[in-house]
C-alpha cells in the first residue's frame, strides 16, 4: 500500500489539499445499473483491501448477498467492465457459482470475491437488475 506522508501546516488550504491528494491516489469505483431508472454512483476514495460488495454497502448501493459475501452463493454477481486487473483473480469456487448466476458472462464476477488490489484503481461495474434475483441485503 502505498504512503504518502507529511506535515500539514495549520493552513485550512494546505490540509484541503493535503486531504485532496490522498483521496487522488485511493480506489475508485463506479457503479451503472441495468434498471435504467437508477443513477450511477461512484465511490471515491476506497482502500485496497475492500471487496466491492463492502462498497457498495458502504455507498447506499443495492446488491443483494444472501449468503453474507462468503462465496456461497450467487446473488452478488456483477459485471467487471473496468480495472478487472486490480482485483483479485476469479477462484475455481467463484467460477462454480458465477455459473449458476443469471445470465452470465465473460466480465461476470461475484462482488464479494472482488478484492480491490490497488490504492489507485479504478473500477467500473455493471449491477444486474436486482428485481429478478430472490435475495435480500443484509
Amino acid at each position: 500500500m502505498l504512503c504518502l506522508c507529511f506535515q500539514i501546516k495549520t493552513s485550512k488550504s494546505t490540509a484541503k489539499w493535503a486531504y485532496m491528494v490522498k483521496q487522488s491516489i485511493m480506489a475508485k469505483v463506479k457503479f451503472t445499473f441495468e434498471d435504467k431508472s437508477i443513477a450511477d454512483v461512484v465511490a471515491e476514495g476506497v482502500e485496497a483491501g475492500y471487496s466491492i460488495l463492502e462498497v457498495t454497502e458502504d455507498h447506499d448501493v443495492h446488491l443483494n448477498h444472501n449468503c453474507g459475501g462468503v462465496c456461497a452463493c450467487s446473488t452478488c454477481h456483477i459485471y467487471v467492465v473496468k480495472g478487472a486487473d486490480s482485483l483479485e483473480e476469479i477462484s475455481d469456487k467463484e467460477e462454480d457459482f458465477i455459473d449458476r448466476a443469471i445470465n452470465p458472462k465473460l466480465d461476470s464476477r461475484l462482488a464479494c470475491q472482488c478484492i480491490i488490489l490497488a490504492d489507485d484503481a479504478d473500477i467500473e461495474v455493471i449491477i444486474p437488475d436486482q428485481k429478478r434475483i430472490i435475495g435480500h441485503e443484509h
